[in-house]
């Protein structure tokens, strides 16, 4: 990813900013979009992993669909090519101006969370003139056996219909004369490594998709989420998409006729993204050394907010190995990238990369500290593009 004539070119920018391989996306996104397609299945990107306009106009054009989380994303998503037909909204705490904004755009479908959601779009969509597509987002209590604060399938978990209410939902659904019943939905989290975990997804879904179908609510279509993890110790390793797709492949019920539809997004952008930053000081402790970066938790959030580990490399030193502490410039304790990292001996200047950052990070960058937001800067033909 970082070859001697790209690092010498970053190099030359200010720190710190994002940097996108944009022929590695296209790469990812030709191989998932085709183990997909191979498969009779139907791909959507989760929007709230990397919503940067360039990302996702490139994501736009390998043919997905939109999975959206807020009204201003499927605002955007339909700006940057996505069709309003091919868009999705979910979120549990959907307001009411989004669910107008979404029937406005005349998007495919929302992922409704609970009974009283689907009847505030009903009111919403008959106050308009309009039919809402709806899907029952469903909590399968399926464990994902990831970081529990990204857990979201279980029920302890906000997000969701539990299967206890599904009788009393599946009966209002009748009485609504604005809403257009589509299917289900589901989500049991995020950076799931453990593809067992989705095999109860689909033993689960086999339960209910022949309990909705005993009933005369055959669902049109399974959205089966997404969730698929990435390797960020190694983080030049491909997501295992084949491996994936045929999970499902093998064990959802051969009966249904459903279109089978998922939304991924960490497992398309995280590996074409790093962080980059420049040294200010190299620190002793009593105890460890600190490598203290010009980025810090307001770039990238993850490693404060989850405990998350993100590959750590220093571009530009080819001295022996030391182990830091590496850190960033903002005033809290948890503004740490990483305890007793392994580096070439690093100096003030060194030009650092935090690899895998291409989701989750740009977007939940923040100004805290008055910091200033990274800029973005993305591989081209003709060396590299800037935009601020």
């Amino acid at each position: 990813m970082f070859t001697k004539e790209t690092t010498e070119r970053l190099q030359q920018l200010e720190t710190p900013f994002y940097y996108y391989d944009l022929d590695l996306l296209r790469e990812t996104l030709a191989v998932a979009s085709g183990e997909a397609a191979n498969r009779g299945f139907k791909l959507h990107y989760a929007v709230k992993a990397n919503f940067n306009p360039v990302i996702m106009k490139i994501i736009a054009g390998y043919g997905l669909g939109a999975d959206c989380v807020s009204g201003n994303e499927t605002k955007l998503a339909v700006e940057c090519g996505f069709p309003a037909a091919e868009t999705l909204f979910a979120g549990v705490g959907k307001s009411d101006r989004e669910i107008e904004t979404a029937l406005q755009l005349g998007i495919s479908c929302f992922n409704a969370e609970s009974v009283e959601e689907i009847g505030v779009i009903d009111e919403i969509a008959g106050r308009l003139g309009k039919k809402a597509v709806v899907a029952l987002r469903i909590n399968p209590n399926v464990e994902a056996h990831t970081i529990k604060h990204i857990t979201t399938g279980t029920d302890e978990n906000k997000f969701g219909i539990r299967i206890a209410e599904l009788e009393r939902v599946t009966a209002l659904l009748e009485e609504m004369e604005n809403i257009k019943y589509r299917g289900i939905h589901f989500h049991i989290g995020s950076q799931i490594t453990d593809l067992h975990v989705y095999r109860n997804l689909c033993l689960r879904i086999n339960e209910l998709w022949e309990w909705l179908t005993d009933r005369g609510l055959e669902p049109a279509d399974i959205n089966v989420g997404g969730g698929l993890g990435i390797s960020y110790e190694d983080p030049d390793r491909f997501p295992p998409f084949a491996d994936y797709f045929e999970v499902f492949s093998r064990h959802l019920d051969s009966r249904i006729q459903s279109t089978i539809s998922f939304e991924l997004g960490r497992s398309l952008t995280a590996g074409c993204g790093s962080l980059i930053s420049k040294v200010l000081f190299v620190k002793p402790g009593a105890r460890e050394t600190f490598v203290i970066l010009d980025a810090g938790m307001t770039d990238l959030l993850r490693p404060a907010l989850y405990h998350a580990s993100h590959r750590i490399e220093n571009l530009t030193s080819e001295l022996p190995p030391r182990k830091y502490t590496v850190v960033g410039p903002i005033c809290e304790t948890t503004d740490t990238f990483g305890k007793y990292i392994e580096l070439p001996e690093t100096r003030r200047g060194d030009l650092v990369a935090i690899r895998s950052a291409g989701a989750y990070g740009e977007v939940m960058a923040m100004r805290y500290n008055m910091r200033s937001l990274p800029a973005s800067v993305f591989s081209g033909d003709k060396g590299l593009i800037i935009r601020q």
